[in-house]
């Protein structure tokens, strides 16, 4: 059993810090950098990948919609072009950092309203994986095992990644519970550590209403800006390593 394990860094803007990039980034496989639509700053950028660099740390473009306000949790209308075109911006502004500072970008993955979106809607998908296909087709693009992107990556030749979440609800379906749900995002260490355990070992994840959904998933994110997000992903890596799971980067 190998897993990747992804978390969302960078998310600091100007003064204001979100999460322990470094404490992170001691702990995960592939960090998920934020490139400067939802979050995210050129400097943080660059000290996020030279962090990356230095820990062996695989670098990943979070790519979303134009939503600092929002965090990129706001689900949004753009047209496919300008869509396309503003996800080849944060992907070619965030490998230009990290190869500069001795990475490069290795893989994308869309964030927020952007990762949601895309896994139904296939004229948005496109868009995101049109871009991906113009700059580097040979970049998996991260999405959840059930998603549209699969099919619309395939036809262009562009590989792809399924990831589940460790602290996150699901659906019945698969899907992920909407942040406006109660109980979408889960706390407890403990609870988060189980249930990172059961996707790798078990390949299913149980559901907000008890049934249990079959999930096939190489790559497990624990989120960055959660409170306590240091201490959750220490207890999924500790609860990983215990079950016999190699903990290594997809790409």
């Amino acid at each position: 059993m190998v897993i990747d394990l992804n978390a969302d860094l960078g998310e600091g803007f100007g003064i204001w810090r979100l999460g322990d990039d470094l404490a992170l980034l001691d702990i995960v496989t592939s960090a998920n950098v934020a490139c400067g639509f939802h979050a995210g700053d050129p400097v943080t950028i660059r000290r996020t990948c030279a962090a990356a660099v230095d820990r062996g740390v695989a670098i990943g473009a979070q790519v979303s919609y134009r939503d600092l306000a929002h965090f990129g949790r706001r689900d949004m209308d753009v047209e496919p072009e300008e869509l396309c075109a503003e996800v080849l911006y944060q992907l070619a502004a965030v490998d230009g950092i990290a190869r500069a500072m001795g990475g490069r970008v290795s893989y994308v993955k869309p964030h927020g309203a952007l990762y949601t979106r895309i896994c139904r809607d296939e004229i948005q998908a496109a868009a995101v994986i049109d871009a991906v296909a113009d700059y580097d087709p040979t970049l998996p693009v991260l999405t959840l095992p059930g998603s549209a992107v699969h099919a619309v990556a395939a036809a262009e030749g562009v590989p792809t990644v399924s990831e589940a979440f460790a602290d996150r609800a699901y659906t019945a379906d698969g899907m992920l519970v909407s942040r406006r749900e109660p109980g979408a995002v889960v706390h407890d260490p403990a609870a988060v550590s189980a249930r990172a355990r059961q996707m790798a070992v078990e390949g299913s994840v149980t559901a907000s209403d008890g049934s249990s959904v079959p999930i096939s998933a190489r790559s497990i994110c624990v989120h960055g800006d959660t409170p306590d997000a240091v201490r959750l992903a220490q207890a999924v890596r500790d609860e990983l390593l215990g079950a016999g799971v190699v903990l290594q980067a997809f790409t």
